[in-house]
């Protein structure tokens, strides 16, 4: 398994003209400290990113360095083609940001906050409609209550409009769906391929959910030790830490448990084989969650 976790993509897009986002040799020291050590990555139009890694591995500090709320030591980074450290109001208008809480509009409606909100983004573009808005992060019967009267699941789902109530062109999440019911999960999964699809919106997500993340992001980043450790897509990264699929099935009451690299011969085999005699056949490749954890753990060692 060693071997096959040092061939993990690593920052394997190549440079690209429509690159939304662009880092390269990023470094960050919080004094003696150092959290970020030469991370380098690109995201271009319309992608949706998950940048994952555990706790204290510099993913806060890259999101808002990227967001232009925190300098850096060295590096270049370049965010809708501007420098973050430099970005002005009309560049800010271009991006939307959803924290994991808001706490700073108790005493405001729904309805009346968010079409405020959308007042300030008229000079630079056109933000949603309000009730359109409202419609689609799922609050439309609690458009007229107070703020501080909504549930917390409520209270996500308006922190998810406030973050694109201006159509930013790029998106920040960061533990987007912390406190949805599932049916809450599902509706914004849908909002987000929605703004994806449809709008062509960049998305880079943080979450501790990796299921979550597989459902959302077609590229995966994983930053470990304050640097960038595997980079593509949930697949390959799956086939990096294991190239063979297990497949189980049952036969006369028994149960038979192969792996293999091939799974699709392999099962042609089985039926051309035994037939109709097979029974409870699954094919499984590493989860997302299995690789992650293989590769957290050998950077760890």
């Amino acid at each position: 398994m060693m071997e096959a976790l040092s061939e993990l993509p690593l920052n394997a897009e190549p440079a690209r003209d429509d690159a939304v986002i662009e880092v390269s040799g990023l470094r960050m020291n919080y004094g003696p400290r150092e959290v970020l050590n030469g991370v380098g990555f690109s995201v271009g139009a319309g992608e949706v990113i998950a940048l994952l890694g555990p706790n204290g591995a510099g993913k806060t500090t890259t999101i808002e360095i990227l967001e232009g709320f925190r300098g850096r030591s060295a590096g270049q980074v370049r965010v809708l083609g501007q420098d973050p450290a430099q970005g002005g109001e009309a560049w800010r208008a271009r991006i939307g940001v959803v924290l994991q809480s808001w706490r700073d509009h108790g005493r405001w409606r729904v309805r009346e906050l968010l079409r405020h909100l959308g007042r300030y983004y008229e000079p630079y573009r056109a933000p949603y409609p309000t009730d359109e808005l409202i419609e689609a992060v799922g609050l439309t019967e609690h458009a007229g209550k107070r703020v501080n009267r909504l549930s917390g699941g409520q209270r996500r789902r308006l922190d998810v409009a406030i973050g694109i109530v201006g159509r930013p062109e790029l998106l920040f999440l960061d533990e987007p769906t912390a406190g949805f019911d599932p049916q809450a999960r599902r509706d914004f999964h849908d909002l987000v391929h929605r703004l994806s699809d449809l709008d062509s919106t960049t998305i880079l997500l943080t979450t501790h959910d990796l299921d979550e993340a597989e459902k959302l992001a077609a590229r995966i980043l994983i930053l470990s030790g304050g640097r960038i450790v595997a980079d593509g897509s949930p697949d390959q990264l799956a086939r990096g830490v294991s190239r063979d699929a297990q497949v189980r099935w049952s036969r006369d009451g028994e149960l038979f448990v192969h792996a293999t690299e091939d799974a699709t011969r392999f099962v042609q085999g089985l039926f051309a084989q035994y037939g109709d005699a097979i029974e409870d056949l699954e094919v499984r490749r590493a989860t997302l969650e299995d690789t992650y954890m293989a590769i957290v753990r050998k950077e760890e060692r």
